[in-house]
């Protein structure tokens, strides 16, 4: 789960880590007046979504009086900012974080994340700050700062102190970047985030080390014990078939093909994914039922999938070990009944009474294709697909 910029600083604040003054905004007129409270000479206006590079969309303006942030908080408002990161459709731009503006003498990089090869969190550093970190790697690579964090004792003094001096900060800088970097540590290792990430974390001109942008990302498996960071969730800013699925206890990803899979496993939904494509198709998300799934599941299963409106057939994939062939295929029938299901249909069942499902699908009378394999299932909804669609094999 993401959270605003504005949401990460303020949990930031809580763990010693500095930033500016800033208050949020939902209108023109309150926007103004937030920089009449922040007083001063400048501010800056940022459009809060769920994206890196607001920037170069121009979602981040630095203005000098009022009039200018009432006209930058007038033309965010209400629009889609489009990123490398949000895809085409963007992110709607719904509130506002007016911040005072800050005088900058040097921009770092500084994230935390957790690295599975090493089984361990890594703080990832460089002097180079305000890039993505992938253009960091690009263009600076020695330039990058590598350290692990033993989970036993997590992050020393002394190795927070290292990092500020590979980052060739002044002296008189090391303690507040010590604690700047212990800071982030714990919020990570305390409130279950899976990446914490300050670009840029900066100097000023005055001498102090300020979180100028963060972003925090959170392992959703936690939040059942994480209520206050549960309450930060804003839905507008995520793919609403994904936000369906979630709320059900879906595992759900939306992709931009137009066929829809509903799996049990995830190793054998991506496996599914690849025999689409191989077959000449485009799958239209990932979706893993899940083990045990009871037909009243396997009836959301296929709501959440026609939830997307590009969806122009559906593949219903099960190997059933925990999971039973006669369930899956009760929700099936199920299913089309209940949603007058129109789209091309096939269903593969393997495993636990897969002759029970196949028997239920059968008597059924239902327009359900079968098949025995994988990849008989994928030629068969693939070929049905774009005989519907009317296309032409690619």
């Amino acid at each position: 789960m993401d959270i605003h910029e504005y949401q990460a600083k303020e949990l930031l604040k809580r763990f010693g880590v500095a930033v500016p003054r800033g208050g949020i905004a939902y209108s023109p007129e309150q926007a103004v007046y937030r920089s009449n409270e922040l007083s001063g000479d400048k501010w800056v206006v940022k459009a809060q979504i769920h994206s890196g590079a607001r920037g170069k969309a121009g979602g981040v303006r630095i203005c000098s009086s009022e009039e200018e942030v009432a006209e930058a908080a007038q033309w965010m408002l209400g629009r889609k900012l489009v990123t490398h990161q949000t895809g085409p459709q963007g992110k709607l731009v719904g509130r506002l974080y007016i911040e005072e503006a800050t005088n900058i003498a040097q921009e770092i990089y500084l994230g935390f994340v957790l690295d599975r090869k090493e089984e361990r969190v890594v703080v990832v550093a460089s002097a180079q700050g305000g890039m993505e970190i992938e253009e960091i790697s690009s263009n600076e690579p020695d330039s990058i700062i590598r350290s692990v964090v033993d989970p036993a004792v997590g992050m020393q003094a002394f190795q927070a102190r290292e990092i500020a001096f590979q980052l060739g900060l002044d002296a008189a800088l090391i303690p507040q970047a010590t604690k700047t970097i212990i800071g982030c540590y714990r919020a990570m290792s305390e409130l279950d985030a899976n990446m914490v990430e300050v670009n840029p974390l900066v100097v000023t001109t005055s001498g102090e080390i300020v979180a100028l942008d963060a972003k925090l990302s959170f392992d959703e498996n936690a939040l059942f014990r994480r209520p206050d960071i549960s309450e930060l969730r804003d839905k507008s800013q995520e793919d609403q078939r994904e936000t369906y699925a979630s709320d059900r206890g879906l595992s759900y990803i939306g992709l931009e093909g137009k066929i829809g899979c509903i799996v049990n496993g995830a190793g054998l939904a991506m496996a599914t994914l690849d025999m689409i494509k191989m077959a000449g198709g485009e799958p239209a998300n990932f979706l893993d039922v899940g083990g045990g799934a009871s037909p009243e599941r396997v009836l959301m299963s296929f709501k959440a999938v026609l939830n997307d409106k590009n969806v122009e057939a559906i593949l219903v994939n099960i190997f059933a070990g925990i999971n039973r062939c006669d369930w899956i295929a009760e929700g099936v029938v199920r299913a089309v009944k209940e949603l007058n299901l129109k789209l091309p249909l096939v269903v593969r069942l393997a495993g636990t009474n897969v002759e029970e499902g196949r028997q239920l699908l059968a008597d059924s009378g239902l327009n359900i294709t079968t098949a025995d394999t994988l990849t008989d299932a994928a030629s068969k909804v693939v070929a049905a697909w774009k005989e519907a669609s009317q296309k032409e094999p690619v």
